[in-house]
């Protein structure tokens, strides 16, 4: 057996993935494609889908209760990447669009008999760390109290332990920061138009580990973790491509590449903190900081070293290539300021309220 090769669960046959025609989910169905294992594609758009999917897809909005009871029928375990988010704000939309569509998700996978259920989660979920410190895979998770979307993934964590057992497998996929060509959610498309205004400093001098996350590697990992044996009934990973640059590293890329200035000065995470809560207060649809990049832009110092032993785990995407070919894309489209949320649908008023 080499390291990149487990035994897999006989028990696992067909998986479900939520959420596929997104940049997480599309990355999730290729690393399937060679594996011979049956995979049902869940999204609201079917012409989105990979044109080299050729598996079943179950149509529908997860929002839908009748949908969502659909989605569980004759699955061995669910890859869970169909979340609604948003970077600020937004509880109301969270709670609607995101929480409680989940938490029903979970609660139907177990009454269905699935044997496992993995969440997109991110690495930022545990506390920020100090001093350097490594954060393990199982670091408890500690809500901010300001970012609805993080706070919210915790509740269903906290949901999946209670609901973990040798029946069914609940397993948190900490994500790295997402970089890659038709990413629009990420950390080049936000960085870029504001790297242009000449107004972000190098918030802790810039010294920060980032941890970056290609599609290819977190759909490898994603389909490791539905599959292989090994998996504890209840299970982390830190999931990342390998190697974690610095925030001068990557700034210092994105900026070459796309020829904009870099960062002029320094400034301390508490000051970008209250800069971000300032912000978050003005009446904008797209706040130039909010708290929640403050937190994702902490040196998350995430060793990927259990996902490699349990897993076999073994990342092969390049965080350059991965950033220059998404600066490639963003300039395609004029470098333009994306919204630091997923669009919201035609729901009552009410759930736009933080």
């Amino acid at each position: 057996m080499t390291h990149m090769q487990r035994p897999l669960d006989p028990g696992i046959r067909t998986v479900l993935v939520t959420g596929a025609t997104g940049f997480l989910g599309r990355g999730i169905l290729a690393a399937f494609r060679e594996r011979g294992t049956k995979v049902i594609a869940a999204c609201r758009d079917p012409q989105r889908l990979p044109p080299d999917f050729s598996g079943e897809s179950r149509v529908g909005d997860l929002t839908d209760p009748d949908y969502r009871l659909a989605l569980v029928e004759g699955v061995d375990a669910i890859c869970h990447a169909g979340t609604w988010g948003a970077f600020w704000g937004h509880a109301g939309a969270e709670r609607r669009l995101f929480l409680e569509p989940a938490l029903d998700l979970v609660g139907k996978a177990v009454e269905a008999g699935v044997k496992r259920f993995l969440l997109a989660s991110t690495v930022a979920v545990s506390a920020p760390p100090s001093g350097g410190k490594p954060v393990p895979d199982d670091a408890r998770p500690s809500k901010s109290g300001f970012w609805p979307h993080l706070d919210m993934l915790i509740d269903i964590d906290e949901r999946m332990r209670a609901l973990a057992s040798d029946r069914i497998r609940m397993v948190q996929m900490r994500l790295g920061h997402f970089v890659g060509r038709g990413n629009s959610l990420g950390l080049v498309p936000a960085i870029i138009p504001r790297l242009k205004t000449r107004m972000v400093p190098w918030i802790g001098g810039g010294r920060a580990r980032m941890p970056l996350a290609t599609a290819e590697d977190m759909g490898e990992a994603f389909a490791l973790a539905a599959t292989v044996e090994g998996v504890a009934a209840y299970d982390n990973f830190n999931i990342h491509s390998g190697a974690l640059p610095t925030m001068r590293e990557v700034f210092t890329h994105i900026a070459r590449e796309a020829g904009i200035p870099l960062p002029l000065a320094p400034a301390p995470y508490w000051s970008g903190y209250v800069f971000g809560r300032l912000m978050e207060a003005l009446p904008t649809r797209t706040p130039f900081l909010t708290r929640s990049l403050v937190r994702v832009s902490e040196d998350w110092n995430t060793p990927i070293t259990r996902a490699e032993r349990v897993l076999g785990f073994v990342p092969k995407g390049d965080w350059r290539q991965a950033v220059t070919a998404s600066v490639a894309e963003r300039r395609d489209l004029g470098f333009p300021w994306p919204p630091l949320n997923q669009p919201l649908p035609l729901v009552p008023a009410e759930i736009n309220s933080s």
